[in-house]
């Protein structure tokens, strides 16, 4: 089921001719219970897009619909079953977490609102930076209270600008795991930014990703994945052999490249291997061990922001 619904938004900034448009016609969906990665290079439109989302930009044109209903038309009461969360996000620093959290849970109509900050505390083991002011707390408390304060609500659709920037790793799976939990347990849907395709990979279903601000790609990560050609073979080789090897991928008009002493990688064209792999052995060339990287998600992103240059 369909729970948000964008149309044709388009955000533009400044005068009708010679203006900046961030955010030009686009259109995607979130399912109930769908994790999606809303991915595109510094730039792209996604921290706009997030901002016509929340209603906190009014778009110039288009129109945003959650549970079937308008937002500019129901914004508070949509609003109530949504929250966001930012590692960019600044709290009052003379507060501490307690009183954030306190502050913030009266912005929305929660039973037992101490129950469930006190909940929230635990889940997100707050309890040592609980009395603690904002202006105190390192990066990653920060990140870590801005995740907790997003949840505070129970809300039913999650917006999150880089969750787990500034996190160590541990946290940072912990973080994921949870995320995870709240999808499989209460069918919470969440749309992420991050610059961190491991974990987009982990965590989404599905990306969509922009560029000057148009959507190019709305796909599964493993399928975007599969559009780039290249894959990197990488060898261990003894001196002898390596200038053969690179005389061949020279030949052959191969990207060869050498790390150590030993190491060797070369990118070519999946296809491409078997051919590659038959050429240097007829040649005698011997290698002590290979593996075969095939690209990822991290490889269609850096391969598709180039196209904003």
């Amino acid at each position: 089921m369909i729970i948000l619904e964008a149309r044709n938004l388009t955000k533009r900034f400044g005068p009708p001719v010679g203006g900046f448009t961030a955010v030009d016609n686009i259109s995607f969906s979130l399912q109930e219970g769908e994790i999606l990665g809303l991915l595109g290079p510094n730039g792209a439109g996604k921290t706009t897009t997030l901002q016509m989302l929340l209603g906190l930009a009014t778009a110039t044109s288009g129109s945003i619909k959650y549970f079937g209903k308008e937002l500019w038309e129901n914004r508070s009461e949509i609003l109530e079953q949504v929250n966001f969360s930012s590692a960019y996000t600044r709290l009052p620093w003379l507060l501490t977490v307690r009183e954030n959290l306190n502050f913030i849970s009266y912005l929305y109509k929660i039973p037992n609102r101490r129950e469930r900050i006190n909940r929230i505390k635990e889940i997100f083991q707050l309890n040592e930076i609980w009395n603690k002011e904002i202006m105190h707390l390192s990066a990653g408390q920060m990140t870590r209270l801005n995740i907790a304060k997003s949840f505070i609500n129970s809300p039913k659709i999650l917006l999150l600008d880089e969750p787990t920037a500034s996190l160590d790793p541990e946290v940072a799976s912990f973080i994921r795991d949870f995320l995870a939990n709240e999808r499989k347990q209460f069918q919470v849907s969440i749309i992420i930014t991050s610059h961190n395709m491991s974990e987009v990979e982990e965590l989404c279903d599905r990306v969509v990703f922009i560029n000057r601000g148009k959507i190019i790609a709305d796909d599964t990560p493993e399928n975007l994945a599969r559009t780039v050609e290249i894959s990197r073979v990488t060898l261990f080789a003894d001196e002898g052999h390596i200038q053969a090897l690179e005389n061949y991928c020279k030949k052959k008009k191969l990207v060869f490249a050498k790390d150590t002493a030993r190491h060797i990688t070369v990118d070519i064209k999946d296809k491409e291997i078997p051919k590659f792999l038959r050429g240097i052995t007829q040649l005698k060339i011997e290698y002590d061990d290979i593996s075969i990287e095939r690209p990822s998600l991290e490889d269609y992103f850096l391969l598709k922001a180039k196209d904003k240059k």
